[in-house]
């Protein structure tokens, strides 16, 4: 199994780069797990303690979930990922049974500052956007698919996500085997991405 972990700070077009690097591949054989499912979960809060959680640190994500499932997947098990919800700021019941492929991409923001989960992906990638265009699309994401208003949206870019990007995200492109401008769309990056894949797959 060839893993490739996808990295990049909020709105930078990680999401486009998997589907650009999906576009003509097999879908039998790729696999997406997203860091997004595997907040921890926070049943002994309340909705408003929840709504004060940082999102945006590591201690956020629940990192052991995440390499045990890929380890399972590894090893040629199915895994039941989790369902996040980002209107409730807590997991579902819900699960996604995720079954194991040759390939299997792993997207999110914080995923190159795990040392462990970094030390198992073949690949790492980190899709770089300017901080003005990563604003405009997370503003545009979060009122529209999370029921967030502006305000909120400002608020905590300026008090969260501004200061955990120069912190935990931006550092992690010192991992990267590849980095991705994503200001333009970038074919010559995807394509050498998809090379190795098809590489491995074929």
């Amino acid at each position: 199994m060839l893993i490739i972990g996808i990295a990049g700070g909020t709105g930078s077009g990680k999401t486009t780069v998997v589907h650009q690097i999906m576009n003509e591949l097999p879908e039998t054989e790729v696999g997406i797990i997203s860091q997004d499912s595997y907040y921890k979960e926070t049943n002994n809060l309340s909705y408003e303690e929840r709504t004060k959680i940082n999102f945006d640190h590591p201690r956020a994500i629940d990192f052991e979930l995440l390499t045990e499932h890929l380890k399972e997947l590894k090893k040629g098990n199915i895994i039941e990922q989790p369902v996040y919800s980002f209107v409730t700021h807590n997991r579902t019941d819900d699960t996604v049974i995720t079954h194991p492929r040759k390939v299997m991409i792993v997207e999110g923001i914080l995923i190159l500052a795990n040392s462990e989960l970094r030390d198992m992906f073949d690949i790492k990638v980190y899709v770089h956007a300017d901080s003005d265009e990563r604003l405009i699309r997370r503003l545009k994401r979060d009122i529209a698919e999370r029921g967030r208003d502006m305000d909120e949206v400002l608020n905590r870019y300026q008090t969260t996500l501004k200061p955990m990007h120069q912190q935990f995200i931006e550092p992690t492109k010192a991992f990267a085997d590849i980095i991705i401008p994503n200001d333009k769309y970038n074919t010559v990056a995807i394509d050498v991405v998809r090379a190795v894949i098809n590489q491995r797959i074929l």
